[in-house]
């Protein structure tokens, strides 16, 4: 399995991806994620089993302190310097095997060639363990409109964010098995 570009062809599976991760609340159509990758700032991946996705994280170029609004789209910005990670998920029967970081990891490096210089997400439903274990801290978020997007994501929703370069030389790059 080696990531590859998420296209308009595999909404269908990322919508069934999403359907077995997420409670309704956070479940976005495929409208909303046709949009996101007609975006010219959109960088997002996918890997497939078989022929079917099996995960996705969706991702695009955005400034530091941005949160992305639940359902919204990818807006492009004049100078990004922030990688931002909207929405990676797993089919359930497929945890444990490195999926996840089989798309981080490219992403970051890609990132790093843009001259980016850190990520940020939003964690939600009780991740942000495993967004730690994987380099990112919470942090605060200091302007009013953007707390009330991170807000709409619920209790315990949290901004994270991850510098690229120091951390990511220390990691080496995910091989297919």
């Amino acid at each position: 399995m080696a990531p590859r570009a998420l296209t308009v062809d595999d909404l269908p599976g990322l919508l069934a991806v999403q359907h077995a991760c997420y409670g309704e609340g956070f479940v976005e159509g495929a409208e909303v994620f046709a949009r996101r990758i007609a975006s010219p700032a959109q960088c997002s991946l996918v890997l497939e089993d078989g022929g079917l996705v099996c995960a996705y994280l969706a991702a695009y170029d955005s400034v530091l302190g941005k949160v992305t609004p639940l359902h919204g789209d990818f807006e492009a910005v004049p100078q990004p310097d922030t990688l931002y990670l909207h929405d990676m998920a797993v089919l359930p029967a497929l945890a444990g095997r490195g999926l996840a970081r089989a798309l981080l990891e490219p992403l970051w490096h890609q990132a790093i060639a843009r001259g980016l210089r850190r990520s940020a997400l939003v964690s939600v439903q009780g991740s942000q363990g495993f967004w730690e274990r994987h380099g990112y801290a919470a942090q605060p978020l200091h302007d009013a409109a953007q707390r009330q997007r991170l807000a709409a994501y619920g209790v315990g929703a949290v901004y994270m964010v991850r510098g690229l370069e120091a951390t990511l030389n220390k990691l080496p790059r995910w091989r297919a098995p």
